[in-house]
């Protein structure tokens, strides 16, 4: 049965390895066949691209070219034909080739024309020198002009006519200042002011008639003419803050009355004041005020002193002498000769005090007539009025209905409306126009707003507010010229 079974096996094994065979013979013959296929595509696709008529396609497209012949002959372009980036780096080259052919000149020009640096210099100094030579020139023929104007104007002068005297009131605080100028001119400007101190500077003008009729009985008692037009005077603060304009009314004066309160005697800006007096060698009076504080004192209303005091109490005589010789010692600690009034021989060596009462009116006309009488004897080359403009800025304020207006006094010559004025601004000189010329009405305060007088023309010395353009930058205390 083994044997059987063995031979039985043996051709199985055989037709396995036969199938397989011929499997393996019939995947060679597919992938021949295929690889026939594709050698037979390859070639149709050589063909077709061979059969190709290039002319016939163009002809049908209608690109074929015109020319009959089959190759164009090679034509070469011209020489101006180059393309448009061919010109531009050509034309780039030849700028290029100028800038180095101009940069190679001006180099040799330098050589051949060297200049040492020392000697351009010069030359610029000396162009410069001459403009500056130009200019001090002009200048040097403008103060010939100027000084030229000035002598005629001197010359002009005549004590025949003299101009109003301008004086300042100066003191401490609280001392009776602007009171005592409300009692001259019969206002009632100090009790309008905040706290009843002055915080600005302001001007009254006082004429001629109003003098006299102040002095009353002592001109023909000392027999005196009044031959000046007026009196203007101005009015400073007496606070510690306003040195500035205690300074600027001080520079404007030819005379002063210095205030102090006999109850207290010589205070700090009273000291203050005395030395800017002297510092610019002006002639002051001394106002001895609120004599009617004296204890007892009794009101001789608007009186004289001499005449007041000899109505008094002999206890109001003793209070008086004592307080009025301890002023005294404290003037003359400062370095100053003072004598009342009515004791004072020399003028000239002493300052003449003058009691007086600001409420009251006591003293009044004395202090009035020694101004008077000391500008018209000893100050009369001061007060003669000459036409040549002498005018400074006292405060620049913006008023309602004005605009920027300029108080100003003006201490001599003559303004007019229409004059072409040169003033000191912030930012340079201001060239204007006077648009108008506005006064207070006589015996009123310039700073009090109330009815302005319009005029054509000012002589001086006057209170004036201009009106003008151009004036918001003005420097207050400058000088104003007229060209």
């Amino acid at each position: 049965d083994d044997e059987r079974d063995c031979e039985v096996g043996t051709p199985d094994k055989g037709a396995g390895r036969a199938a397989a065979a011929e499997e393996a013979a019939e995947e060679e013959a597919e992938a021949a066949a295929e690889a026939e296929k594709e050698d037979e595509a390859e070639g149709e696709e050589e063909d077709d691209w061979d059969a190709l008529d290039v002319d016939a396609a163009l002809e049908a497209k209608g690109l074929a070219p015109s020319d009959d012949s089959e190759e164009e002959e090679f034509v070469q372009a011209p020489a101006g034909g180059l393309s448009s980036k061919l010109e531009a780096l050509q034309e780039e080259s030849r700028k290029a080739r100028e800038e180095a052919e101009r940069a190679a000149r001006e180099k040799l020009d330098r050589l051949y024309n060297f200049t040492p640096k020392e000697e351009e210099e010069e030359e610029e100094e000396s162009g410069e020198d001459s403009s500056e030579d130009e200019d001090e020139a002009g200048k040097a023929a403008a103060r010939l002009e100027r000084e030229a104007r000035t002598k005629a104007a001197m010359a002009a002068r005549t004590p025949d006519r003299l101009r109003s005297p301008i004086c300042c009131i100066m003191g401490h605080v609280d001392t009776g200042k602007t009171k005592l100028l409300d009692n001259i001119r019969r206002t009632n400007v100090q009790d309008g002011e905040a706290g009843g101190i002055t915080q600005q500077i302001g001007a009254s003008f006082f004429p001629n008639e109003t003098l006299c009729d102040r002095m009353g009985s002592l001109l023909a008692k000392n027999k005196v003419a009044v031959r000046v037009p007026g009196l203007l005077i101005i009015d400073t603060p007496g606070h510690e803050s306003f040195s500035n304009l205690r300074s600027r009314g001080s520079s404007l004066c030819d005379i002063a009355i210095l205030v102090i309160d006999i109850m207290h005697g010589l205070e700090p800006q009273t000291i203050e004041s005395m030395n800017m007096l002297r510092a610019k060698q002006t002639p002051f009076v001394i106002a001895l005020n609120k004599v009617d504080r004296l204890y007892g004192w009794s009101e001789a209303k608007d009186r004289p002193f001499i005449e007041a005091i000899e109505e008094q109490d002999d206890g109001v005589k003793r209070e008086f002498e004592s307080r009025a010789s301890a002023i005294l010692l404290s003037i003359a600690e400062q370095g100053l000769n003072a004598q009342l009034y009515y004791r004072n021989k020399d003028p000239r060596e002493y300052i003449s005090l003058v009691p007086t009462s600001a409420h009251t009116g006591e003293g009044v006309a004395d202090i009035l007539m020694n101004l008077v009488g000391m500008t018209q004897k000893m100050f009369v080359d001061r007060i003669m009025w000459t036409p040549m403009v002498q005018c400074t800025v006292l405060e620049v304020k913006v008023i309602e209905g004005l605009g920027a207006t300029a108080d100003v006094i003006l201490a001599n010559g003559t303004l007019k409306r229409g004059d072409r004025i040169v003033m000191c601004g912030f930012g340079g000189p201001v060239v204007t126009r006077v648009r108008d010329l506005l006064t207070p009405r006589p015996l009123r305060e310039l700073r009090v707003k109330a009815d302005y007088l319009h005029h054509q023309e000012i002589d001086g010395a006057a209170g004036i507010k201009i009106c003008a353009n151009h004036l918001e930058n003005v420097v207050a205390g400058s000088a104003r010229l007229v060209p």
